[in-house]
């Protein structure tokens, strides 16, 4: 075994983890930037002049506009869901239980999380882009030159809008999703309907609904904060509006998954020790 090759390994095995621990860095300091932008944001909604306009502007935008894929989307959810859940059901004998099944699934995790996907997608990369285009054609500087403040203006409006209407439309997937599920096991298999509200009254509880749209709230402000910090520092023209929106959409869609599993297990935790519900 050479000096040369022992040299070359221990430098190559040095590149490696000064790379690691750069990425590290890097990840650490734009959380903080993220974090930091997010909050000088919504506390000059505080400020004077107030943007209500802009809110309901761009609730509009990102609540009214995405009902109709949020409807669609969810009700094939739904049917697709307990159709699959029916089948397995049925090999056990226990095709009463498909709906409080779908149910729990659908309030608690699917209803939050696709919710926040399909919005991070949709709105979020709309923000990300326009905000994008905004800063390349420097109409961000001109707001900036005739007295606005542009994070006033343009982003805390976005952020709140993301926010509101995210359990918004959370509640509009899980109602139409149950519609699905409903329609599958009724007037398709054929199920009990009695049975089929029986079973889901005495298994959903208020706290598994309001869990969901707790959760969809903190995507909204996740996914909100990310595409607008995203698009509101844009580089490089065209191309790098492209990318601060590709960016700002698989982060944003990453983080919600991600971000769900923790907020799953810390709101356990707080059932458990505050004894609420059943603790599942």
């Amino acid at each position: 075994m050479s000096a040369d090759w022992v040299l070359k390994t221990a430098h190559g095995m040095d590149q490696f983890f000064f790379t690691i621990k750069n990425k590290i860095q890097n990840f650490i300091t734009l959380i903080g930037e993220m974090t930091l932008f997010g909050y000088d944001s919504l506390k000059l909604l505080f400020a004077q002049p107030y943007r209500y306009g802009e809110i309901l502007k761009q609730m509009e935008f990102v609540g009214n506009q995405s009902m109709g894929i949020i409807a669609l989307t969810s009700t094939f959810t739904g049917l697709a869901l307990s159709f699959q859940v029916y089948l397995g059901f049925k090999l056990v004998n226990a095709v009463n239980l498909v709906g409080p099944t779908v149910a729990l699934g659908i309030t608690r995790e699917l209803g939050p999380v696709l919710t926040g996907l399909i919005v991070a997608a949709r709105a979020g990369g709309a923000m990300a882009a326009r905000l994008g285009t905004m800063r390349v054609n420097e109409q961000m500087d001109a707001l900036d030159v005739m007295g606005v403040n542009t994070k006033q203006y343009l982003i805390a409006p976005r952020i709140i809008a993301a926010i509101i209407c995210m359990p918004l439309l959370t509640a509009l997937f899980d109602f139409m999703a149950m519609f699905g599920c409903w329609f599958l096991c009724i007037k398709i298999v054929g199920l009990d309907q009695a049975i089929f509200f029986e079973k889901i009254s005495e298994t959903l509880e208020v706290t598994h609904i309001n869990e969901g749209l707790f959760k969809s709230a903190i995507f909204g402000l996740l996914f909100g904060v990310i595409c607008t910090f995203k698009g509101f520092h844009t580089t490089g023209g065209a191309k790098g509006v492209g990318e601060a929106t590709n960016r700002g959409v698989v982060i944003s869609m990453v983080s919600i998954i991600i971000i769900d599993y923790f907020l799953m297990n810390i709101i356990r935790i707080y059932y458990l020790v505050s004894g609420i519900g059943r603790g599942f």
